[in-house]
């Protein structure tokens, strides 16, 4: 059995252990289509043939630019590093200008896209990018070259003795893709990460994933442009797990009940959405549906691993689970038996419930720069903890610097950021990967992310705050759907709130508050005063520095098209504050 080494293994490894009818599997036109482990090798090697007869070079740099996640993005992926090119994946989000610069900073020379919408995004700047020489689109597009002449051309196997050479020449050291972090602040990075960086980082990871290796299912739709989906996807190859595309984030609870996968991947916000729209249809239920309802809820906040609340508790749980919680599983699918949830600080609250359901929402720790898993939970051998990110994964060392910042040193650790030595040297010093955020490592070993180092800030009175710990707390209420503190070098801290729309536009019906359009609800005085109430509940929880003494709220939703929010729903600070600088200077009063 052939050690997995280089990331084009993992299809190979699959095909020796566990062959796969459906190994990939994508909806086209309302039917969901499998392609098998070896036909997936099969259109991955034709590929390569394909872009040798284009000339494409050992280093050359291939972008691929998809909307959603398809069968399409893994053959390419394979088929471009088995010649020993580079995948340059790219978020379909970001702006045309961030497409110009990626594309010229990578250099890259072929291009692939999902859709027109895309592909229209890439013409616009295509002439600025000189080294580009073609783009081909997955989707039938008018006009447009598709990715099948590529798959077309490679049909000449005798070129596959120079696949063969080419991809004996690679060696896991090597470089395997570049991947551009969206970033909250300033132009992406080109995170180079080796074929071992990801290689080690999946098979580490496979031994915290509690399935049956050669039958689960998994459901992907975080973008895959991502290394944290990306990663996860060798990681269910090489555990002999189907990989289901779904549609897109709007048909997620259609597909969750079409395919009852075993896993899949989450991020916080998602969790957070899922959980306030099951909140909402309880509280619709008639009166002693809605009393069961809350009982059980009230019961899963209170939830801890391990049966530690006694067995008083546990029966009480079991009943719960019987009556309420199992519908919260049907709506998932049913065969739910992990989440693996990463990107950003998930809510203990949110933690404890959807375990308490027997959702298995397991919390994890990592970022581009480190493949990306540095630590997760595993429920098995008391591997779990509320409140934490787990114990690091296997040759993995974590240790806590002086100032507090989590400092990691493994296999997993990038290559370097793309023609950046000087941002390179200073994140990479003495084997360890500065990683700007703040935590501690507990007695038992479980390490706890408190901030972004980066993210905290002083007030004018030399008051730290960290304000993910704010609005981490801020978010339960049903009211706020985002929430960013701010307050740098300001004599208190402060906060721009966007309204849970859909309960609050429920809420002002109900309380029969007259308004025309979202700018007249936020600012309406009732309104105002009742998000004041919110605002002086939670503060209870912070010190007198911390506490949220003024807030702002915006009439618009925020989201990633508009440049509030990263694609994995990170808040872009930055751009918030430029957004709301007018909200800013009414709080805070001119600023010079």
């Amino acid at each position: 059995m052939k050690a997995v080494k280089r990331l084009f293994d993992f299809p190979y490894y699959q095909l020796e252990n566990y062959p796969l009818k459906d190994a990939l599997v994508t909806k086209y036109n309302g039917q969901w289509k499998s392609l098998s482990t070896k036909d997936y090798i099969a259109q991955a090697n034709a590929l390569s043939r394909g872009l040798i007869k284009l000339d494409v070079k050992p280093n050359d740099k291939i972008a691929v630019i998809s909307t959603n996640n398809r069968t399409e993005w893994n053959i390419v992926d394979i088929g471009v590093m088995q010649v020993g090119a580079q995948n340059v994946p790219i978020y379909p989000t970001i702006s045309e200008e961030d497409y110009a610069y990626v594309l010229n900073h990578s250099e890259s020379t072929y291009c692939f896209v999902s859709d027109d919408e895309v592909l229209q995004k890439v013409l616009k700047i295509k002439d600025d990018v000189k080294s580009l020489k073609a783009v081909y689109t997955f989707d039938g597009v008018k006009s447009a070259q598709n990715w099948k002449a590529v798959l077309d051309q490679g049909q000449d196997e005798s070129l596959q003795d120079e696949v063969q050479k080419r991809m004996e020449a690679v060696s896991e050291k090597d470089l395997a893709t570049l991947i551009y972090t969206s970033g909250t602040t300033g132009r992406p990075k080109g995170v180079m990460l080796s074929h071992k960086n990801i290689t080690s980082n999946a098979i580490n990871s496979a031994t915290r994933l509690p399935l049956d290796y050669g039958t689960a299912k998994a459901l992907s739709f975080l973008p895959v442009c991502h290394v944290y989906e990306r990663m996860l996807q060798y990681m269910y190859q090489y555990s002999g797990v189907s990989i289901y595309f779904a549609e897109s984030l709007e048909t997620i609870s259609d597909n969750l009940k079409e395919v009852k996968p075993d896993v899949m991947s989450a991020v916080p916000r998602l969790l957070e959405k899922v959980y306030d729209k099951i909140i909402a249809k309880g509280a619709d239920l008639t009166e002693i549906k809605k009393a069961l309802f809350f009982w059980a809820v009230k019961l899963g906040l209170k939830y801890k691993p391990y049966k530690a609340n006694g067995w008083w508790y546990e029966k009480k749980l079991g009943l719960a689970r019987k009556l309420i919680f199992s519908k919260w599983q049907e709506a998932l699918g049913g065969n739910l038996k992990v989440i693996a949830s990463g990107s950003a600080a998930l809510q203990p609250r949110l933690a404890r419930v959807f375990n308490a359901a027997n959702i298995k929402v397991m919390e994890g720790y990592g970022l581009t720069e480190t493949s990306p898993v540095v630590a997760v939970n595993d429920e098995r051998d008391r591997g779990f903890k509320i409140g934490t990110v787990g114990k690091p994964i296997s040759d993995t060392e974590v240790k806590i610097a002086d100032d507090g910042e989590i400092l990691v040193k493994g296999p997993q650790v990038m290559m370097g950021y793309y023609k950046d030595q000087e941002k390179t040297d200073e994140v990479l010093k003495n084997g360890y990967f500065h990683t700007g955020d703040i935590g501690e490592i507990d007695a038992e070993g479980f390490l706890k992310i408190t901030d972004r180092k980066k993210e905290m800030f002083k007030t004018s009175g030399g008051k730290y705050i960290a304000p993910q710990i704010i609005e981490n707390k801020m978010k339960q209420s049903r009211f706020i759907e985002q929430i960013m503190v701010v307050g740098e070098g300001q004599r208190m801290p402060a906060a721009f709130i966007q309204p849970n729309f859909e309960f609050l536009e429920e809420w002002a019906h109900r309380k029969e508050v007259d308004f025309k359009d979202r700018t007249d609800l936020v600012n309406n005085q009732q309104v105002i005063d009742r998000y004041q109430e919110e605002v002086d509940f939670y503060n209870q929880s912070f010190g007198k520095w911390e506490k949220i003494k003024r807030f702002e709220l915006t009439a618009e939703e925020w989201s990633i098209d508009k440049g509030h929010l990263t694609p994995t729903m990170k808040l872009k600070r930055r751009e918030i504050k430029a957004f709301y600088k007018d909200l800013f200077e009414k709080i805070y009063g001119p600023q010079s």
